[in-house]
């Protein structure tokens, strides 16, 4: 098993259909761009040399929680899913917190995903709050 940040084209090209299973609305080059965004690193758990499961980070600071880990994207592969591999991955970014001085790690996940929040809820985080949203209409 080996866990790394994915940098090259090719290695994101591998990632795309992964977070596609997420992301369904998103097409191949919208989520590419996000390697372009400020602070956004991603990273992937591959095991016996397949990609299974990728997340998506960068550092932030709000009010309510200082300086932290903001978790945009993790995906384990439907194929793979039921193995572990999603628990890894939030150890591996609450240890990376850790490294880069972080307090927290959060993240926004939709109304209505009861296995994400069980998921979450039972790697020992907890409800802050809700988020709240409006689209800004672009002129």
């Amino acid at each position: 098993m080996e866990l790394r940040e994915l940098e090259t084209d090719e290695e994101y090209q591998r990632a795309i259909p992964i977070i596609q299973q997420l992301w369904t609305d998103a097409d191949a080059s919208f989520i590419r761009s996000w390697a372009e965004e400020d602070g956004y690193r991603l990273f992937g758990l591959h095991v016996d040399g397949t990609l299974v499961g990728v997340v998506g980070i960068s550092i932030q600071r709000v009010l309510h929680h200082t300086r932290h880990v903001w978790v945009h994207d993790l995906v384990i592969d439907e194929a793979h899913r039921s193995n572990g591999y999603g628990t890894q991955l939030l150890s591996f970014v609450a240890e990376w917190a850790r490294e880069h001085d972080c307090e927290y790690v959060a993240l926004a996940g939709r109304l209505g995903n009861e296995e994400a929040r069980q998921f979450y809820e039972s790697n020992g985080m907890v409800r802050w709050g809700h988020v709240f949203e409006t689209e800004i209409e672009t002129h």
